[in-house]
């Protein structure tokens, strides 16, 4: 096949318009072009309103040496055959189980492979099945009763099931793991356009079903799934001491669960979320190395779609809107002091969600589905913070600071998200009027909770029960200010990002894990025969990222095992 890495086409196109082009970059007839396939689809908006998609191609047609031979371009060149490779095959059949502790993308990822390699892995989720965790977190977005086995944090898929489903990574992926990922999920039930959109998207509606054939497709291969199933502690033993192995040093020989079965397994793989706190505490009991992790905390923000839609894309018509969905963005600032504030996990018309799991306790996520289309986008913005802000220097101090802000946040409104707009922020208000009564209703969308309401300019799309609240109480000043300075210039990226209208609902105080759990070159923790991979352990960041980590966990343990 051919690789054309530049190919211009306007928006919107087809495949006609596609295999016109092609045809001119490689001075051949149509006729000859017999397959054309998308690699990667990337949005030119430098010069908007004229917008341009940017392909990436790989081609087969007639006489393709031919072609390469006679043309000039170097944006032409042999596709390259690079194919991702699972170094074990499967056939194996092993007395010991490896063992994965969590559903999550990383967990779920370990246990496809290795359950295609014949390993029989056995998955130990806390939460429940991903059905009955909907109706968990639609009764809670409802009522306000927290149920802690099973919520946004907790269940099958993990904590990106309920939020936007994107699937963007910047990780570099020499090896293949990404498109593998990718492709699973396609396999799985996700859209095929994953394959080569520059911001592939699934939404959380499509997430559900994907996460369940997935779980299906591990029982089909001779793996097992368990529910409400949470590790309370590991069984370890000391190791012989012999050439590379330190006097002391233990392994592990097993889990103890729900505090009463025990499970035996010289391979333990880690993929608890960035929420199991109790989990982390059971571990830092352990001789396991375990160290404090900076992360970042802030505010979610609510602007109406339309507003973003026009910074990114310029006036556009109806057609080209419809061809290009809901507007994205990314946004970073250094405030005059040095700390870092930028956007994160952006919902392009999603909602505000409920996303706490501990009583007592809140914390705020964003969440789209497939169609991005409730008329509002929000993101959260962001602070990054150090160990140096952390109550304590423990390798649990960072657990100990969202703790604290997610009680002050609970309290401010009684359980209820704390909701203010950005000119209330800025004046230390809380925004009490004749409006609440109305903003208080409950509106349905299909059978899901939500309060979907605007009152004037102000964008409201949140789903869990809310209140008006002065937010700037949550976080100390100094996060408040640099919040604000942040915002400022993004002000001056997105017209109106900063406008007193804006929606402000807090706290976003999980966007990754406060703890790294330390792993060697060969993915081992210092305790033989534990892996820990994905967010929860300190190396990911997202739903691609855990996974592709759980892939390369499954390819360490696979080959220590045949």
């Amino acid at each position: 096949m051919i690789r054309i890495n530049q190919c211009k086409v306007s928006v919107p196109y087809t495949m006609q318009d596609v295999e016109k082009k092609v045809s001119q970059i490689l001075h051949c007839k149509s006729e000859d072009i017999q397959k054309i396939h998308i690699v990667k689809e990337s949005l030119d908006a430098r010069k908007k309103p004229a917008l341009f998609y940017s392909l990436v191609l790989d081609v087969a047609c007639r006489a393709e040496e031919k072609l390469l031979r006679n043309t000039k371009s170097k944006d032409v060149q042999p596709a390259p055959e690079k194919k991702y490779q699972f170094p074990v095959t499967a056939g194996h059949i092993c007395s010991d189980r490896p063992v994965i502790i969590g559903a999550g993308p990383a967990g779920l990822v370990c246990a496809y492979y290795l359950a295609k390699a014949g390993l029989r892995p056995i998955v130990l989720e806390r939460g429940r099945s991903v059905e009955q965790r909907k109706a968990d977190i639609d009764r809670f977005w409802e009522t306000g009763v927290l149920d802690t086995t099973s919520n946004v944090q907790f269940g099958e898929g993990g904590a990106g099931t309920f939020s936007d489903g994107k699937l963007n990574t910047l990780i570099k992926d020499k090896y293949g793991r990404c498109r593998e990922v990718l492709s699973l999920f396609v396999k799985m039930g996700a859209p095929a356009d994953i394959l080569y959109k520059q911001k592939p998207h699934v939404g959380t509606d499509l997430l559900m079903d994907m996460v369940k054939n997935l779980r299906l497709a591990i029982i089909e291969l001779g793996g097992e799934v368990r529910f409400e199933s949470q590790v309370t502690g590991l069984i370890l033993c000391k190791q012989p001491e012999k050439a590379g192995i330190r006097e002391g040093t233990q392994a592990v020989k097993g889990v103890i669960v729900n505090d009463a079965e025990k499970i035996m397994s010289d391979h333990i793989v880690l993929a608890i979320g960035h929420s199991a706190r109790d989990t982390f505490e059971m571990l830092a009991k352990t001789p396991l190395t375990m160290q404090p992790k900076d992360f970042a905390v802030g505010y979610r923000v609510q602007h109406f779609q339309e507003q973003i839609d026009e910074s990114q894309y310029g006036k556009q018509d109806e057609t080209c809107r419809e061809a290009l969905g809901s507007a994205s963005y990314k946004l970073t600032a250094q405030t005059k002091d040095g700390r870092g504030v930028y956007s994160f996990c952006m919902c392009p018309g999603g909602y505000v969600v409920n996303a706490s799991s501990e009583k007592g306790r809140l914390a705020v996520n964003g969440m789209s589905y497939h169609d991005r289309g409730s008329g509002v986008a929000n993101a959260a913005i962001i602070m990054t913070v150090t160990k140096e802000d952390f109550p304590d220097q423990s390798p649990l101090g960072g657990v100990a600071f969202q703790r604290e802000l997610e009680e002050r946040a609970f309290q401010l409104a009684d359980g209820k998200i704390p909701v203010q707009s950005l000119g209330d922020f800025k004046r230390h208000e809380e925004r009490l009027t004749e409006h609440n009564a109305v903003l208080m209703k409950k509106g349905s969308d299909c059978g899901n909770i939500e309060q979907n309401i605007d009152v004037g300019d102000f964008p409201v799309r949140i789903k869990g029960q809310w209140a008006f609240a002065n937010t700037r109480s949550i976080l100390p000043e100094k996060l408040n200010e640099a919040f604000l300075e942040g915002m400022e210039q993004f002000g001056r990226k997105i017209k109106g990002f900063d406008a007193d209208d804006t929606m402000i609902a807090g706290i976003e105080s999980r966007t990754s894990s406060p703890v790294r759990i330390v792993r060697d070159e060969e993915g081992v923790s210092s305790l033989k025969g534990l892996y820990p991979c994905g967010e929860g352990a300190g190396y990911a960041g997202g739903i691609t990222s855990a996974a592709m980590d759980g892939l390369l966990a499954a390819e360490r343990i696979a080959v220590s095992m045949t």
